[in-house]
């Protein structure tokens, strides 16, 4: 289901770098209607390593369930996904199907079907038609069907409204590095793991150990510092993969090497852009909004605070309607259920000050607030006034659009 483009859509999909040893396919297997891809395969060579985040919901997927399975090995081999079915409470059946998903795709890669990852995403509940991806798969991974990476980003959406891509260039030891990723998610987006599927490859020549070590916290900074509607999904999956084809000087054990320096930031670049790509097409969303709370006691009490601002429907209807009204992130921040004291908070809009010491600024004028509330991006900031620990998420507005787009999802 795919509705007319985001207003907060990038202008166009993003030239991917080359990544040597990986090769994105995508084509239609009968879940989605005649022509639309729904099938996505990805082929990496023998040597590629893998690490992966996954929801913790406790109705995860049968597919979330295979990739706890298979992570221990930190390989991989392939990568399968399908949209428009999300595979999920659907019992023993939909765990078969995984493994048989899993096996046929393993047989066209000549690989082990643990060396195999797997997401599903859109309506819980269905059975899978798994005698129709089985039939697809093999003329899909022998290139029958379309490659490249804005191809593979469509053919995983639902009811995202534009295909999700990032890029970046980068060193490790002098070598050149290419990072690529993909994403999709527009709606049942909260953090835990990022509630949206994410695919990132590298040529990096980085064991699964650092993959791992790297993957967590930059998970944490990103896909799980996002939100659209509070919803935890079944199916949330972040996998990075390395094919290796990049080796460095030495050989890399550890993600605290120095030597990796640019190379996270580069990555966490990219995996940043993807989640903030997720929130601008929030279904519905018309302003992305930027939440920072500064001066915690630690770091989870600021992440608290910015995710109940960012999830109340009062504060995201408010900024919809282009409403200063600073009085609910007052409430929000409140409701945190982290210790408050209400005389040393402080809150800006927009980088203006508007509330200090328990109460409105001298002088508050309203009007260069509501200017910045007629944007298309809001920042909004808290100071707590407790400590040096801070946290920044990023969420949309709630609009009737959401509303309309979940009413009428599986119409």
């Amino acid at each position: 289901m795919m509705s007319e483009r985001a207003p907060l859509a990038p202008p166009r999909f993003p030239d991917m770098p080359d990544i040597p040893g990986v090769v994105l396919a995508s084509g239609h297997c009968g879940i989605r209607t005649p022509g639309r891809h729904d099938l996505l395969i990805a082929s990496l060579p023998e040597a590629a390593t893998a690490a992966v985040r996954l929801t913790r919901s406790r109705t995860a997927s049968p597919a979330v369930l295979w990739c706890r399975r298979v992570r221990r090995y930190r390989r991989a081999r392939g990568l399968v996904v399908n949209s428009g079915n999300a595979n999920a409470f659907t019992g023993q059946p939909g765990r078969a199907a995984v493994r048989a998903t899993a096996e046929a795709v393993a047989a066209v890669l000549g690989c082990k079907p643990h060396e195999v990852y797997v997401a599903s995403t859109g309506v819980i509940g269905e059975p899978l038609p798994l005698p129709a991806i089985v039939k697809a798969v093999p003329a899909i991974a022998a290139g029958g069907g379309e490659s490249g990476g804005e191809a593979a980003a469509k053919a995983i959406m639902t009811t995202d409204t534009f295909p999700k891509g990032a890029c970046a260039e980068t060193s490790i030891d002098g070598r050149r590095v290419a990072i690529g990723g993909i994403a999709k998610g527009s709606g049942m987006i909260a953090p835990d793991m990022g509630t949206m599927l994410a695919f990132v490859f590298t040529d990096a020549d980085l064991p699964g150990h650092v993959l791992d070590d790297l993957l967590g916290p930059l998970t944490d900074r990103t896909f799980n510092s996002i939100t659209v509607d509070s919803d935890t999904s079944t199916s949330d999956t972040c996998a990075l993969f390395a094919t290796r084809a990049a080796p460095a000087e030495t050989p890399i054990e550890a993600a605290d090497d120095a030597r990796l320096a640019a190379f996270r930031e580069a990555l966490e670049g990219v995996m940043a852009d993807l989640a903030r790509q997720i929130v601008r097409d929030g279904e519905g969303a018309t302003k992305l909004v930027t939440v920072t709370v500064r001066d915690a006691v630690r770091q989870a009490h600021a992440r608290a605070v910015a995710f109940s601002i960012a999830n109340s429907p009062l504060v995201k209807t408010a900024v919809a309607g282009e409403d200063a009204n600073w009085g609910r992130i007052v409430m929000a921040v409140g409701k945190a259920g982290v210790p408050v004291r209400a005389e040393r908070v402080g809150i800006s809009i927009g980088g203006i000050p508007v509330a200090r010491g328990g109460s409105v600024v001298p002088g508050y004028d309203e009007a260069p607030v509501a200017h910045h509330m007629q944007g298309s991006e809001i920042s909004l900031e808290v100071s707590l006034g407790a400590g040096t620990a801070d946290a920044t998420v990023w969420t949309c507005d709630l609009t009737h659009g959401y509303i309309a787009i979940n009413a009428d999802y599986r119409s």
